[in-house]
């Protein structure tokens, strides 16, 4: 792996927590690997008072501390520390960003950086349309003779609707250019999804069957084992299927399904993606009902313990419609995929905490092996591809039970990262920074590919907003969700699946 060009990384919102407990952290470890140059800054400006020193003070209130006693980081934070610097500045007022350009200039100077910055906006989503401009007034957006182009990381939401998105990526690209916009989604960082690339595309024995001749369908799960704490005024108003499925579990399904890219070149594998949210079947206002189904958690006990339902949660509308859960069947009309259904879901206060892609394929044509037993378990053959916890790969299929005639038992052969000992799972972010600054933009959401998804989810919002009546299941929290969820499949005999926390375990006991 390559070493980037010297650099200032700007990140706006230092204060923060996502700064604290992500940004910095995942910086560190990259700085004790020696993946980041010698020249190497970072800037945090907000509007909380701070100087360098008490930067770095608050920095220490993260998991740094415990980064520090990772082998190879052992006596690197303190000179890590002195990487940082602040700056005191309120985004909104444009007369201040001449403070940053000067306060830049000096560390440009510094670092030997040549004017390669990126700017990291770790903010409220309000300031995605004033910090673009600001910097653009002190023409901190360009960079005039430098090769290195000048980045800006936009975290999400990336809007709330299909307008505002649409309108945001106008707004953003009159300041910055599409190669320069990094829309980060922490869940493609992680290595499971990556991976889905190499397993499909250098594996013989599965490319070959990654269509609908081969596939029954696809069950995508995200699920939560936590409420929502402390983001009850974000969430009540994004909602599930804002925030998760619009973004991260799309961009997933994006993966799972995309046609074999030219190259590995970034824009080649973000335009197969971008087909693919091209070709997703959109809901007539009439299928919406049958094919999206939403819930919200009611109070229950979990292990004995008394839990709050969703309407009882701080700062979320004692009568709120919000989806805590939502699940939906869709389909991708092109040549691989027609017909085969993809099911996604994702909620909050679930049993456990996993995220998961489950590719089944189609039975045998005939059942030579038949008995009660078989036809249960032997339906399909089943790749499980494990994202989050105990990430790995899993594959269910039959064999013969020793012994007189032919009993068939379901048996796993699996793969985990946790068995490669020599090797460390790195965070995503720590991926997702080291590309952005490498100029990688493989696994960053280009703007046509966000508005694509958007144009998927919007009818559904748009369904909700306007039919207040609409369907809306309560589900004890510490379950799997509405029992009506099992009515997006075909057959009564389908159902989900229901993970354990640990990928080998079987579905139906397990420590969860």
């Amino acid at each position: 792996m390559g070493i980037p060009e010297n650099l200032i990384m700007v990140i706006f919102g230092a204060s923060g927590d996502l700064t604290i407990r992500k940004l910095l952290p995942a910086l560190f470890e990259l700085y004790c690997r020696d993946m980041v140059p010698e020249g190497f800054g970072i800037l945090g400006t907000g509007r909380t008072p701070l100087d360098d020193a008490s930067f770095r003070k608050k920095a220490m209130e993260g998991p740094l501390l415990e980064r520090n006693n990772v082998p190879e980081c052992k006596g690197k934070l303190e000179s890590f520390l002195q990487h940082l610097h602040y700056l005191s500045l309120d985004p909104f007022n444009e007369t201040e960003y001449v403070l940053l350009r000067e306060r830049l200039l000096d560390l440009d100077f510094r670092y030997n950086v040549s004017g390669n910055y990126i700017f990291y906006l770790a903010t409220p989503p309000e300031l995605y349309h004033v910090i673009p401009e600001n910097l653009a007034s002190q023409r901190l957006n360009q960079a005039p003779g430098n090769p290195a182009e000048r980045k800006i990381v936009i975290e999400k939401p990336f809007g709330m609707d299909l307008d505002s998105a649409r309108e945001l990526n106008r707004y953003i690209r009159q300041f910055f250019d599409e190669k320069q916009i990094y829309r980060i989604d922490h869940y493609l960082g992680k290595e499971t999804v990556q991976n889905l690339l190499v397993t499909r595309f250098s594996n013989g024995i599965f490319e070959p069957l990654w269509n609908r001749n081969y596939i029954d369908k696809v069950e995508i799960t995200a699920a939560e084992n936590l409420g929502v704490e402390n983001r009850g005024s974000y969430y009540d108003k994004a909602g599930a299927l804002r925030d998760m499925v619009q973004n991260h579990l799309l961009q997933l399904t994006g993966i799972i399904a995309m046609e074999p890219p030219s190259s590995m070149d970034a824009e080649a594998i973000r335009s197969e993606i971008a087909k693919v949210f091209g070709s997703i079947k959109r809901y007539r206002e009439e299928e919406i009902e049958k094919n999206v189904i939403r819930g919200q958690y009611v109070s229950s006990f979990i292990r004995g313990n008394p839990v709050k339902g969703y309407r009882e949660e701080p700062l979320v509308d004692p009568d709120s419609r919000t989806e805590t859960f939502v699940a939906l069947k869709m389909y991708i009309d092109n040549w691989r995929w027609a017909g085969v259904p993809f099911y996604i879901r994702t909620g909050k206060r679930m049993p456990t905490r996993v995220t998961e892609a489950v590719i089944y394929f189609r039975a045998a044509p005939m059942a030579l092996f038949t008995g009660e037993e078989q036809n249960l378990i032997m339906r399909h053959n089943q790749l499980i591809l494990r994202i989050q916890p105990d990430e790995g790969i899993l594959v269910k299929f039959g064999m013969k039970v020793p012994g007189a005639g032919f009993r068939v038992k379901e048996v796993n052969m699996d793969f985990h990262y946790k068995d490669l000992s020599d090797i460390r799972l790195p965070d995503a972010y720590e991926r997702l920074l080291y590309d952005c600054m490498m100029g990688d933009a493989t696994l960053y959401t280009r703007g046509d590919t966000l508005e694509a998804a958007w144009k998927f989810i919007d009818p559904v919002l748009a369904y909700w907003k306007n039919n207040p009546d609409a369907k809306l299941y309560g589900y004890p929290a510490g379950t799997w969700g509405p029992e009506e969820v099992n009515s997006l499949f075909d057959s009564p005999d389908e159902s989900w699946r229901y993970p354990c926390r640990n990928l080998s375990d079987s579905d139906n006991f397990c420590e969860l």
